[in-house]
């Protein structure tokens, strides 16, 4: 299994801003499953982009802080780019796409044909 920018940029971004996050509350911000997150969260690991550490103090000693490494930080503002190169590019699309639909849809109410209505 691979997972796409999108959704290593949504992890990297939420374990920057929510260390103490468990797995679950993870997939549940990312809408995807805790096994999806795991595999993530531990590709991220052995890549070194991430490290994990126990809570020591804390009376449930299974709770974890995921951190970026130094090398986590640099792939995040790297891969945040690539992110939001592809939305520009995708947002490029539609604003073509709603323009055509404008003047299709004013090309129909110039020729008479009420566009609103909808075929009875």
């Amino acid at each position: 299994m691979k997972f796409d920018d999108a959704t290593r940029y949504q992890l990297l971004k939420l374990i920057a801003e929510h260390p103490g996050y468990s797995q679950r509350e993870l997939a549940a911000a990312m809408g995807v499953s805790v096994g999806k997150t795991n595999f993530c969260i531990k590709t991220l690991i052995s890549k070194g982009l991430i490290k994990v550490e126990n809570f020591h103090r804390n009376r449930n000693k299974g709770a974890y802080a995921y951190l970026l490494t130094p090398k986590g930080i640099e792939d995040k503002a790297i891969v945040t780019v690539r992110f939001l190169q592809r939305k520009m590019a995708e947002y490029d699309v539609l604003k073509a796409e709603i323009a055509a639909l404008r003047r299709e849809v004013d090309d129909l109410a110039a020729s008479g044909l009420d566009a609103g209505r909808g075929a009875a």
